[in-house]
């Protein structure tokens, strides 16, 4: 009876892990698709940028079918997903760079997925063979992630004697050599943008992907200054509200070319709260309402003090 017994129970202790599904993703794969689809719920939650989420959606797609097919022995397009960023000041390209490269993270694309933002003095160099030592030393430093070269249009401001142009024949280089290890954005404003890809023809063969990141409209920029006191736990009354929509409509048409977009916006909050303190602080006992609340004397608009105080 006990061989009988040993012999029965042998058999049920072997079937056990067969009764897990086959297609059942890996833990690690789980966790992985729950972060990407986090990384998601992010990017949809910026305000505006439609065209640009857009985009985003397009190469996630395209960089996993692309895995997909490889791993089925089908003809596959290799993922070459070095971009360039074309938009004003504060149209949130940087913000949208740390995201791509957490996504491309998640599914496998990129090792790391962090972001290395550099500007023309992290890669140009005073002497002769210094700038292709730094620019390589930056690029060992983005291996596994993104390299995000910001107003990159200067690297080649000094013409064809100038050592931006070492930085970037470094770059192109690197990019050619370590094909797939690394994604490369180069972010700037529109026209010394385009001017930068007119003079550097060979650019456009490397960077397949554009994206223009349009300035925002006035509703989506009050929209924007909300949720940035929501963040820091700030309420505004509705005259506030409505003397910071009329603030935000103002200053916009006053500059519209100069204007920062959400760069300024989070200076227009950080002034509000600042004026704030100030109005609190000469009362003897303030309240938690009072310490949470905005109100319309709070918000500048006295243009002059503004731009001279950012």
């Amino acid at each position: 009876m006990v061989l009988t017994n040993r012999r029965v129970a042998r058999p049920e202790s072997r079937s056990a892990p067969n009764t897990v599904p086959k297609n059942r993703p890996s833990p690690d794969a789980a966790a992985s698709t729950e972060r990407l689809q986090a990384l998601q719920r992010e990017l949809d939650g910026l305000v505006g940028l439609q065209s640009v989420k857009a985009t985003i959606r397009e190469i996630q797609a395209f960089a996993q079918i692309q895995k997909k097919r490889s791993a089925l022995q089908l003809a596959s397009q290799p993922i070459v997903l070095h971009t360039i960023f074309i938009g004003n000041p504060g149209t949130g390209k940087t913000t949208v760079a740390r995201l791509l490269s957490k996504m491309l993270a998640e599914m496998g694309v990129l090792e790391k997925g962090h972001t290395v933002e550099v500007e023309r003095a992290d890669l140009v160099a005073e002497y002769i063979g210094q700038t292709a030592h730094r620019t390589r030393e930056v690029i060992k430093k983005a291996m596994g992630g993104l390299l995000f070269v910001d107003e990159a249009y200067s690297l080649a401001r000094g013409g064809e004697r100038d050592f931006g142009k070492e930085a970037i024949d470094t770059l192109v280089k690197a990019m050619e050599d370590h094909r797939g290890e690394f994604v490369v954005v180069l972010a700037g404003y529109p026209e010394p943008m385009r001017a930068f890809l007119r003079t550097n023809p060979g650019l456009h063969s490397r960077f397949p992907l554009m994206i223009e990141f349009p300035d925002y409209t006035d509703l989506e920029l009050f929209k924007i200054a909300e949720a940035m006191f929501t963040q820091r736990e700030y309420t505004l009354t509705k005259t506030a509200r409505r003397k910071l929509a009329d603030l935000i409509r103002r200053m916009r048409s006053r500059d519209p070319i100069s204007f920062g977009n959400a760069r300024t916006i989070r200076n227009i909050v950080e002034k509000t709260i600042r004026l704030q303190a100030v109005r609190l602080m000469s009362k003897p006992n303030v309240s938690v309402q009072e310490l949470i609340t905005v109100v319309d004397q709070d918000i500048q608009t006295d243009f002059s003090r503004c731009t001279s105080f950012w």
